[in-house]
């Protein structure tokens, strides 16, 4: 079932770890500058095995408007190890993400492109083409279905641990940003607060976890 959580839900528990669905709008850690909702509280007040762990156990970090799958470490032992393995290019982690970005994609692709902050402090990133091992990021993308509302659903995945904004910059330096992203010139679409890209599924080693599509897309 397509749903759209207000607060993190519990998706899947493992031995060593469990996967959170974090809805659009909620911050992954809090903030200090911000008392806004956040995965890693509501971790806290929800779930007594991580709430006196770093970061209440969580691997990684989506961006504010980014929903879906997130990891959270059970143990110290396994946040430091899982943290390492979010790190590491051709490691034990697959993600992969959902967009609905500006349709004319071609139907499968890839891109290889550096991805590089552009000040201390800056919004965006700056793409360019060519290769570097510090700056390299790659994605595969498929198309799974097009038309809706000028934006078509695109299945992207993360080659390698990822850099910021990977998707949303790549997509856009292509000319197909994603809905609701204004910052990479995306246009506005109902249901749409920010950008419109959900990490669908997360997988290490052979353990796998799915985010339901979010309904506020009306795909």
């Amino acid at each position: 079932m397509e749903t759209t959580p207000s607060v993190p839900e519990i998706l899947s528990t493992f031995p060593e770890w469990i996967a959170v669905n974090k809805p659009a709008g909620v911050h992954t850690v809090s903030q200090a500058d911000s008392d806004g909702p956040s995965v890693e509280a509501w971790l806290r007040a929800n779930d007594p095995r991580v709430a006196s762990l770093n970061e209440a156990g969580l691997c990684h970090r989506l961006d504010l408007w980014t929903s879906g799958c997130l990891a959270v470490a059970l143990t110290p032992d396994a946040h430091t190890r899982l943290r390492e393995a979010f790190s590491q290019a051709g490691s034990r982690v697959r993600k992969v993400y959902l967009a609905l970005a500006t349709t004319g994609l071609p139907e499968e692709g890839r891109f290889r492109l550096h991805f590089e902050s552009r000040y201390k402090r800056s919004a965006k990133v700056s793409v360019r083409q060519g290769t570097n091992a510090w700056t390299d990021g790659r994605c595969h993308w498929q198309v799974k279905r097009r038309g809706i509302n000028g934006h078509d659903l695109v299945q992207v995945e993360l080659i390698g641990p990822g850099h910021r904004h990977q998707i949303r910059a790549g997509l856009s330096f292509l000319g197909h940003p994603l809905a609701g992203d204004s910052l990479y010139g995306g246009a506005n679409r109902a249901g749409c607060q920010g950008p419109a890209l959900h990490a669908w599924k997360l997988a290490i080693d052979t353990e796998e976890a799915e985010a339901p599509i979010p309904a506020a897309w009306g795909h």
